[in-house]
């Protein structure tokens, strides 16, 4: 053979193989939007450690079929007008497959409208307004339940158990607390417990002396229970008006941000013996779920929660699914979520339609009491780890 053509077909050989090579070789990118920045800032740590323990994980044994995964964040500061921004950036420019993450409902609201436009998986894993996976949104699924399956654990509590006669009701001016103090209105005229008061609150305006002031009615007539759907600053700042105050009721909290530890560090005393609704504990005997407390502990030097829980297990949810792709284009990735059904940390994960909801998974709700410092579970009883402490023990 003529040199000239060894040389030609060897040029040929590297042009076909090189690109192939490179191609094998080069990251599957995941869009991660969180609030790193902002009053949500806190629970955006939770979450993005755990993505970057999970996605540490899943590349240490192999990435996606060979392929190391990548995870590009974007700060969503919990504000629906950056959000919607930064989803066109992570798929224009990021170049990312799919989304998963989204923590504050609002903000994720306006982030999955962009998505699906954009014809772009959007695995959602903690923000929980209904609506979000009620608008037949093709791209959008839902690790977490919706906000008003998250006090089914809290609720069967109290009618079994407690057995509350009236309740008062304060929550955040958003779609979180909305979306949660409607639906547990809903509940008390049900089961024929008085609604002695609601009230929402501003979360721009929130400091003790203005949780006092609406605390007023509370004071006069004190109900059987007050129940609260707040994040963590807030939370906190909240439990300890009330016990400033000194009303006589339980303290109970809709999950957000009652389920931190760092909540009973900010609420300090005032903490013990409040109930919240949780979504996951450590001491589920699901697999995975200890071993991942364990070792984010180990590395990041604080308990993770729920949140924690969910993005960890969002993102290996996410990484199960594009192992079974035949392409990475939008309509595989949703063929591949649509048969997902998994064991993870947070428990098991299948996308169901159920009622009004599309694409949305579900899990067992818990009920915590803090005692001496530390979150029990205390419902349902075949798994609890204390039993109820009454405040007026």
């Amino acid at each position: 053979m003529m040199p000239g053509i060894k040389r030609f077909l060897f040029f040929l050989l590297v042009m076909i193989v090189i690109p192939f090579r490179s191609s094998a070789s080069e990251p599957i990118i995941i869009g991660v939007p969180l609030p790193l920045s902002g009053k949500q800032m806190e629970d955006g740590r939770m979450m993005r450690d755990s993505f970057e323990m999970a996605g540490n994980a899943i590349n240490e044994n192999g990435g996606i079929n060979g392929r190391p995964l990548h995870l590009v964040y974007a700060d969503d500061q919990g504000k629906e007008s950056i959000g919607e921004k930064i989803i066109i950036d992570l798929v224009n420019n990021s170049k990312a497959i799919m989304l998963v993450g989204g923590h504050t409902s609002a903000p994720t609201y306006a982030m999955a409208k962009v998505a699906n436009k954009l014809d772009v998986p959007f695995l959602i894993s903690t923000a929980s307004a209904d609506r979000i996976t009620q608008k037949r949104w093709k791209n959008i699924y839902r690790l977490n339940p919706p906000v008003s399956e998250y006090t089914k654990g809290l609720e069967d509590f109290w009618m079994k158990d407690f057995k509350p006669k009236s309740m008062s009701i304060i929550y955040e001016n958003s779609m979180f607390g909305i979306n949660g103090a409607t639906y547990m209105m809903g509940f008390c005229l049900e089961n024929g417990i008085e609604v002695r008061s609601t009230v929402g609150y501003d979360r721009e305006r929130t400091d003790p002396a203005y949780f006092r002031s609406i605390l007023a009615l509370q004071v006069e007539d004190p109900p059987d229970v007050i129940y609260m759907v707040s994040r963590l600053e807030d939370g906190a700042m909240l439990v300890k008006a009330i016990r400033e105050v000194k009303v006589d009721a339980l303290l109970c909290g809709g999950a957000g941000g009652f389920t931190s530890q760092e909540f009973i560090k900010k609420a300090g005393k005032a903490a013990n013996q409040l109930l919240t609704a949780t979504l996951w504990s450590h001491q589920l005997p699901y697999p995975g779920a200890k071993e991942y407390y364990d070792r984010f502990l180990q590395v990041y030097s604080y308990p993770p929660d729920y949140h924690g829980a969910e993005a960890y297990s969002a993102l290996l949810v996410a990484a199960d699914a594009l192992k079974r792709v035949e392409s990475f284009s939008s309509e595989s990735i949703r063929a591949a979520l649509n048969k997902t059904f998994m064991m993870t940390p947070f428990g098991p994960v299948k996308f169901y339609a159920y009622e009004d909801f599309e694409r949305q998974n579900t899990v067992r709700k818990l009920v915590l009491q803090i005692i001496n410092d530390t979150f029990e579970v205390i419902w349902p009883l075949d798994i609890a780890t204390a039993g109820f402490v009454s405040p007026d023990k």
